[in-house]
């Protein structure tokens, strides 16, 4: 669909008159990335999955600008509204969990319950956001630079050598993440990470209190840097609560889907 300065690959699974979760990936990600997940949830919700900007499918039409935070948010409105979903679920996952919050804090009135995986709210202070640009545009520049699949591939692995993916290597459908990882192009992705990366985006801390939604937190056990910053969001904003996840480090959906998912129902399920 074209939307002024996008046009989105997406795809809206509805199943009869049940409620809609909308799927926003992580970085590298794809409109597939929740798919095991959402074979598990089928048969009770509808759903709505997206390539965001820099990933898959999805075209940014306008500038460079249009891969940041706000005119992305802006465009999954849009997008909504064009499909005429009124309220829907909303479940991110690290960099769709920074877009989620970011969602939930500025169009409230569009999402029922949220579930933030792996997510934070930003960099609070501007030598924090100064020095992650810096270190995102040197990340930024090997992606550039990764003409063949090859180069990707290394990337990829180095990627997944950081402390919060835990012992995601030795999960037995690792090679099949990769895979799908590799059907993204370097030089898009490149530009994701340098206008929608966490130096990048504004800072939600200080919304965090103001908030009124439902939103359930998951953290996995090997992830201490994520499970830190998500005790600090439970502590700030009234309406979340945190459960961390066993058998997983950041990539809670792929390490343990059926935890992830029975803590889905669990809390799509509650009366609170």
């Amino acid at each position: 669909m074209t939307l002024k300065q996008y046009k989105i690959n997406y795809c809206l699974n509805i199943n009869g008159n049940k409620p809609i979760i909308i799927f926003l990936h992580g970085f590298m990600g794809n409109i597939h990335e929740f798919d095991e997940a959402i074979k598990l949830l089928a048969e009770d919700f509808s759903y709505l999955t997206l390539d965001l900007p820099g990933h898959g499918k999805t075209e940014v039409l306008g500038g460079d600008e249009y891969y940041r935070m706000e005119p992305t948010a802006q465009a999954i409105i849009n997008l909504l509204d064009e499909l005429k979903i009124d309220k829907c679920y909303l479940i991110g996952y690290s960099m769709g969990g920074r877009l989620a919050l970011y969602l939930t804090l500025h169009f409230p009135e569009h999402f029922i319950k949220v579930v933030l995986e792996s997510a934070s709210p930003g960099l609070a202070t501007e030598a924090e956001r100064l020095e992650r640009v810096r270190r995102d545009t040197q990340i930024a520049k090997k992606l550039s630079r990764s003409i063949i699949k090859t180069d990707f591939a290394a990337f990829l692995a180095n990627w997944y050598n950081q402390p919060i993916f835990g012992y995601i290597k030795n999960h037995p459908e690792y090679n099949r993440m990769i895979e799908s990882r590799l059907q993204n192009n370097p030089q898009q992705l490149d530009k994701s990470l340098r206008f929608m990366g966490n130096g990048c985006q504004p800072s939600l801390w200080d919304k965090l209190q103001g908030n009124k939604i439902s939103i359930l937190l998951l953290a996995g056990e090997y992830d201490e840097k994520f499970i830190s910053i998500n005790k600090q969001i439970a502590e700030l904003c009234e309406f979340a609560q945190l459960k961390i996840i066993s058998n997983a480090g950041h990539n809670i959906h792929f390490e343990n889907t059926l935890a992830f998912v029975e803590n889905i129902k669990d809390f799509l399920y509650s009366a609170s």
